[in-house]
């Protein structure tokens, strides 16, 4: 079929990236986003559950998924830029570390905090991802979506995406909006954020004293290639963990029961507390049942350790949660979407 291919009792090990044995009941290989309507419409799916789908870097499968799947591979940057600035608008299906090293070598600046971050575009003002001190919401101008309910193509702009940490208004409706493409404006020279997670002492390290944003962009490779596991060397889902906000009476609280914890101020005047401080204060560094087991490198991150069934990496993130919140009185909330049983 012209721009999509449909695959029945679709396998889904090789679709995430915490290698989880799944089914799709139906897979659609999208590789053009104006065939949507039609694809939508067609029986099989018109009436089934569905899931979009980019790599399954943010997701964990806790069974079979009863209805289809759909896989965005659609491809294409498009860029307008007025000299100091550039409007991009990018389609859902291409890789977001290749487009971030797209931006670098481009001389636009403002991506390179987030490189190295797997997934695809499309995924990426869902989940609303960051890291080390920037969130790509910045720099999100608009979203095109198909809009199911409505049946129609739409364009959110930044305040109706209402994003906020780890969050966004697609999570508020899931399966309401397809993304279809992501427009950002990213400009030729803004100030370098470096003062987070290590990113001076990097470049500190690196020889370093006037960083360019590649140069940022070199020091955050180094250092999450250092502190996380490659999803293609063991699986996982990169950061398992949302970091936790809490009011600050109790952050203030934690800081004097255990001076160690990393907080962070926020805007709205609480507290962000490390989940990985937490995590591994409550022992669960390198903790391992069966196949399913917390990184020894990075204790936000959960693993599978090779043939882990989603249920159990699902009980293990469990008792996580559970050993955190007895031990500190914080609820920790998962950053993945879990499908299936919870």
């Amino acid at each position: 079929m012209g721009g999509y291919t449909l695959i029945e009792n679709a396998p889904l090990a090789n679709r995430n990236t915490l290698r989880v044995d799944a089914r799709a009941t139906l897979l659609a290989e999208i590789r053009d986003a104006a065939k949507l309507p039609e694809l939508l419409d067609f029986p099989a799916v018109r009436h089934s559950r569905l899931l979009v789908l980019g790599e399954g870097s943010n997701m964990l499968f806790t069974g079979d998924f009863d209805g289809t799947v759909l896989a965005m591979e659609t491809r294409g940057v498009q860029v307008e830029s007025d000299g100091d600035s550039a409007r991009i608008a990018v389609a859902a299906g291409e890789r977001w570390d290749d487009f971030v090293r797209w931006t670098l070598g481009q001389g636009y600046a403002g991506l390179e905090n987030l490189i190295l971050i797997p997934g695809t575009v499309g995924a990426a003002p869902i989940q609303n991802i960051g890291a080390y001190g920037c969130e790509v919401a910045e720099f999100v101008e608009s979203v095109e979506a198909w809009d199911t309910r409505e049946r129609r193509v739409v364009t959110l702009d930044h305040a109706t995406c209402a994003f906020a940490y780890r969050d966004s208004l697609f999570k508020h409706e899931p399966g309401r909006y397809v993304v279809t493409a992501v427009r950002f404006v990213l400009p030729r020279s803004r100030p370098l954020r470096t003062d987070y997670a290590g990113i001076d002492e990097e470049l500190a390290r690196m020889g370093v004293d006037k960083p360019a944003p590649f140069h940022v962009a070199e020091a955050v490779v180094r250092l999450r290639t250092r502190k996380l596991p490659d999803p293609a060397v063991i699986g996982n889902a990169g950061s398992f963990f949302k970091n936790p906000i809490v009011d600050t009476a109790l952050a203030d609280a934690l800081k004097r029961e255990h001076p160690g914890l990393a907080a962070w101020s926020q805007p709205d005047g609480r507290c962000k507390v490390s989940a990985a401080w937490m995590i591994e204060a409550a022992g669960f560094k390198g903790f391992r049942e069966g196949d399913a087991g917390i990184s020894n490198r990075h204790a936000l991150v959960l693993v599978n350790h090779g043939h882990a069934t989603g249920p159990q990496l699902w009980a293990l993130a469990q008792q996580v949660m559970h050993g955190v919140h007895g031990k500190f009185g914080v609820q920790l909330e998962p950053e993945p979407v879990v499908i299936g049983e919870r």
